[in-house]
């Protein structure tokens, strides 16, 4: 399939995206507001909630602003290679989980991203209100799968 037929069809068919698309596609982070779909041989994340969407996009956007040091990027409103947008995700989301609950250990999947994200605003108020200190230090810390090269070695 083409791509641009591609990105046609998946626009036409996904009009609530899931920002956590590709956390959620590697089986890092599931959440139960997220449906898959597939095109031709693709897969997709649909969010089945207005109001989850856009908290998640919320979310997103203020861990990418606040990530912007460890990611080493100065640039806040262009896409990010996939590897920056992955620690971004999932390490964000482990850092949410760090700061709601310190004493436990780091999941190495997030189970539910809406109700990590309904339980920082129920403790914190609102999502500028967090302590980014924590979740930013787990997005650094984040490593994803390493390349082919490294994995021979």
């Amino acid at each position: 399939m083409d791509n641009q037929v591609f990105r046609e069809t998946y626009s036409a068919i996904n009009e609530r995206y899931c920002p956590f698309e590709k956390s959620i596609l590697t089986n890092q982070c599931a959440c139960r507001r997220a449906e898959r779909f597939c095109i031709a041989e693709r897969e997709g994340v649909h969010c089945k909630a207005d109001a989850a969407q856009a908290r998640c996009v919320a979310l997103l956007d203020i861990l990418r602003a606040q990530a912007r040091f460890a990611l080493r990027t100065t640039e806040s409103g262009s896409a990010l290679p996939h590897a920056k947008a992955m620690r971004v995700q999932v390490g964000g989301l482990r850092g949410l989980h760090a700061l709601l609950d310190p004493q436990a250990e780091i999941p190495s999947t997030i189970d539910d991203i809406d109700a990590l994200v309904e339980s920082a605003i129920a403790r914190f108020g609102r999502l500028e209100d967090l302590s980014f200190q924590v979740i930013v230090q787990q997005i650094a810390a984040y490593r994803g799968r390493r390349p082919f090269r490294e994995r021979r070695r």
